[in-house]
């Protein structure tokens, strides 16, 4: 399907998002079936290998079906932030847009999104020295205590993680002690800077019981798919003979909580409670998050497939072929 550009003769790139659990793969891939899109997954787990179920990774029929990037490219304990997608991501779709080809970001991971849409300012390098007294301080006072103080400079920024982001909540406290000023203030700056792209950015929105409801259900969906299985195997391969190496990628919902299962802190039926408890609240931060610092347009998440592939034609033909 050949559709026209925008107004500044730039093919436009629609992004879809929202939080977990919102239907947002399920509506990208349909639209790219329409449009013959690419599709960019802004997704920080996807990427690695291994980390299939827990994840919701695209089905191996979707895979076939449409040209994935960021899918499967990275093993499990290689380091990778949002400022290294947000670069090699821009490359990838300017790549794809040059080929005359259509893309699509799709993806809830709320740094990844909005490096990728807003850039990231110059944040200053680690500074040795800082972050040895914050992490003394961690260990001393406890991460609630750094998460409060976090919350009383840079409530924004507190909102987008909990205490047990010790990485992010110690980065984000080491930024202001370099800088002065907040995360939320150069990331504000930042928004300012002109992009080569023109982004279309949409957010999927649901009743939030509705949505728990989804989470709850999905989770049993992934039980049932095989996520104990695959939990038990990450679990052999980077955890049980590596205790107090922390690999950021398997800090991740779904997997550490079957993780303290393994090591008996509780029992099987708990540890699916929490993935469901701890899910319920990283939507609550997705939303927080996209509200406060991500410029969205908010629409309607479809309820069945006829609603979603009416979605779907609907904003390809308002979007690209108007």
């Amino acid at each position: 399907m050949a559709c026209g550009k925008t107004s500044s003769g730039k093919k436009p790139v629609l992004v879809i998002t929202g939080p977990t659990a919102s239907g947002k793969s399920a509506l990208a891939h349909a639209a790219a079936k329409i449009l013959e899109a690419e599709i960019i997954s802004a997704d920080s787990r996807q990427i690695f290998r291994g980390m299939d179920i827990g994840t919701a990774k695209p089905s191996a029929i979707m895979l076939e079906e449409i040209p994935y990037h960021f899918i499967s490219e990275k093993e499990i304990d290689e380091e990778y932030n949002a400022g290294d997608f947000a670069t090699d991501a821009t490359r990838r779709i300017l790549s794809i847009l040059e080929k005359g080809k259509n893309v699509i970001v799709v993806g809830g991971s709320t740094l990844y999104i909005e490096g990728l849409l807003c850039g990231f300012t110059d944040l200053p390098e680690k500074n040795p020295l800082i972050r040895r007294e914050l992490e003394e301080e961690l260990k001393t006072s406890g991460k609630n205590a750094l998460y409060q103080r976090l919350q009383s400079i840079d409530p924004e920024q507190a909102a987008t993680l909990d205490p047990s982001k010790t990485q992010r909540l110690v980065r984000s406290l080491e930024i202001i002690a370099i800088t002065g000023k907040t995360v939320t203030e150069l990331q504000t700056a930042a928004r300012n800077r002109s992009h080569s792209t023109t982004f279309v950015p949409l957010a999927l929105s649901w009743q939030r019981k509705e949505l728990y409801e989804r989470i709850d259900k999905r989770t049993d969906e992934m039980m049932e798919s095989g996520l104990f299985e695959e939990a038990e195997k990450l679990y052999e391969l980077y955890v049980k003979e590596k205790p107090g190496n922390t690999i950021n990628a398997l800090e991740t919902v779904g997997y550490k909580e079957l993780f303290q299962y393994f090591e008996g802190k509780h029992s099987l039926e708990k540890a699916v409670e929490l993935i469901k408890q701890h899910t319920r609240n990283y939507a609550k931060r997705q939303l927080t998050f996209f509200r406060n610092r991500l410029n969205v347009t908010w629409i309607t998440a479809p309820r069945d497939k006829e609603s979603l592939h009416q979605l779907a034609d609907e904003l390809i033909n308002h979007l690209f072929c108007h």
